[in-house]
């Protein structure tokens, strides 16, 4: 169901289809905010506008997610890259541009680098999603993911405690937010439309891994992670059962990834932010996200 009437953001038409897109500030290069699958570009709102301070800000949302208009999902990342680059033309937002990307947008942010490099001026990724993330990984750990079945994950009625239990979170995390873009956001993210999109969207994942692998090198552009290691109340809900022991251990292995990822390019750095958890970072730590966007401008 494609819902309409959005709290922020203008439509624009994309190869037949209504995207949205929401900007504010000016100059260049404009950061672009892509978000991970099941987040939506309104929950980088805090971030994207702190950005707007001192350069053109944009979030939006990928056919098929958030507020713009429906198509079948999973898309491979080369659809997903052709429309963003469509889209940032059809808004008429100046390039090249600094891409902050967000777990599966950050590997759509580096899959459109390396296709666009003379239109990608860095790179900001957070929680990035990484086609090596399961080598770095316990085996123990592995093998749960293996056996997670995503038929079972959202059955026909959810239990109104989860759905409670989830508007929760949600709430907590903006609750420093205006009312007219809090209460619709929270509303949609504990619809079951919305999150089975999440599920829908990164079904294809190992394929857009494959996609990614087959890219080549990013461009020499600044980059910036921001590996995001508290084990909050939104990663224990998405690992019920997993010991702690475990989570400890998949934090010290994407940090290990993410250093090496980090010195393998140029003008790499990894970022620890202790204070917040991989769904979280954007909500709690917009500072974080914007003193990178900040340094990557910079450099």
């Amino acid at each position: 169901m494609w819902i309409m009437k959005p709290p922020l953001g203008e439509y624009y038409d994309v190869n037949g289809r209504e995207l949205l897109l929401h900007r504010e500030g000016s100059g260049a290069p404009a950061v672009v905010f892509l978000p991970g699958a099941g987040a939506v570009g309104m929950d980088y709102w805090d971030a994207q506008r702190r950005a707007a301070a001192f350069t053109t800000s944009v979030f939006y949302d990928r056919a098929g997610t958030g507020w713009s208009e429906s198509v079948d999902l999973p898309r491979s990342s080369a659809e997903v890259t052709d429309e963003l680059d469509a889209l940032l033309r059809s808004a008429k937002v100046p390039g090249p541009y600094v891409l902050a990307g967000h777990s599966l947008g950050a590997l759509y942010a580096r899959h459109y680098a390396s296709r666009f490099p003379d239109k990608v001026a860095g790179l900001v990724l957070m929680e990035p999603a990484h086609e090596d993330y399961r080598a770095y990984m316990p085996r123990e750990l592995v093998e749960r993911w293996d056996a997670w079945d995503p038929a079972d994950a959202l059955p026909d009625e959810l239990p109104g405690e989860i759905l409670e239990f989830y508007r929760v979170l949600f709430e907590q995390e903006t609750a420093d937010w205006p009312a007219d873009l809090r209460e619709p956001l929270v509303d949609s993210h504990v619809s079951r439309e919305w999150l089975l999109t999440g599920i829908r969207e990164a079904a294809n994942i190992e394929a857009v891994r494959d996609e990614i692998r087959a890219a080549g090198p990013l461009p020499d552009v600044p980059l910036i992670i921001l590996t995001a290691l508290a084990i909050d109340p939104f990663k224990q809900a998405v690992s019920a059962g997993v010991p702690e022991k475990l989570l400890q251990a998949e934090n010290d292995g994407k940090t290990r990834l993410y250093n090496e990822f980090a010195a393998s390019v140029p003008r790499g750095e990894n970022r620890i932010v202790e204070d917040a958890g991989h769904v979280t970072l954007p909500f709690r730590r917009p500072d974080a996200v914007v003193q990178a966007i900040r340094d990557v401008l910079a450099l």
